[in-house]
């Protein structure tokens, strides 16, 4: 038997987190916003105009898709994961656990929660851009529809980290450790096509570069793997990090233990 869901309780938990993004509202946004914007300027403004075009793209707008994906899966995780972590740290998710909410509402709140603060940052951003680089967007829907997706996935992979995580270093480890390297080396900044042969197929290990990819696909038409195998690498992490929530809540593991 299908048991609907609780609105109510998923509505409780989103207004929560949302209201409690736009208390550090300068943390939260406007600091991403502020350092995204030094790097458009830097090399966007300054020294892509002494770079070459990148596939018939001039630098400063090659990077912008590269850079707003950069900024997306930091926040996501960042947010995803201090959404539960905070509960667990000052121990009201037993509150949470104990009342009559599904692990399924639970998750709709906190991931959704944080998702929509990744998609906002990310617009913010892409429009903040056009101040200082010109560009265009060739499919609209495609680059929204990355947008969403890749914020959902990775505020989901950050709800996961902030279960897993029992004390504040461990919050950053992961992101710092192996999140930014990835990004940096996922193409932000460059074409893999650019790479020699053998670090070319080494770049194809890194899921970063499926997103990097697909998103400026979006933008530009161009891309570095088929814009269809970054939806499906995607979505494919999308899912392990369902099966992973799924396991979490079924077992209790770091929530009732």
């Amino acid at each position: 038997m299908n048991i609907p869901l609780n609105i109510h309780s998923i509505r409780a938990i989103y207004v929560f987190e949302m209201h409690r993004w736009f208390r550090t509202i300068v943390q939260s946004l406007a600091a991403p916003v502020i350092s995204t914007s030094l790097y458009f300027i830097v090399f966007g403004a300054a020294i892509g105009r002494r770079m070459p075009a990148v596939d018939g793209v001039t630098y400063g707008a090659f990077i912008v898709p590269g850079l707003i994906m950069l900024s997306i899966l930091t926040e996501s995780i960042s947010n995803g994961s201090f959404g539960i972590y905070m509960p667990k740290w000052a121990g009201t998710i037993y509150e949470v656990l104990s009342a009559p909410v599904s692990a399924v509402e639970i998750v709709l709140g906190y991931v959704g929660a944080a998702a929509t603060k990744s998609v906002m940052l990310g617009i913010v951003i892409a429009v903040t851009a056009r101040f200082f680089v010109a560009y265009s967007i060739s499919h609209a829907l495609v680059a929204l529809a990355f947008l969403i997706l890749t914020s959902v996935t990775f505020s989901l992979f950050g709800f996961l980290l902030g279960i897993w995580a029992d004390g504040f270093e461990k919050l950053q480890i992961v992101p710092l450790m192996v999140i930014t390297p990835l990004t940096f080396l996922g193409g932000s900044f460059y074409s893999i096509s650019m790479l020699p042969g053998i670090w070319k197929r080494i770049a194809l290990f890194n899921p970063v570069v499926y997103l990097v990819s697909g998103f400026r696909w979006a933008f530009y038409g161009i891309s570095d793997v088929g814009v269809g195998t970054s939806l499906a690498a995607t979505a494919g992490f999308l899912a392990v990090c369902l099966l992973a929530v799924t396991w979490i809540f079924r077992t209790g593991w770091r929530l009732k233990t």
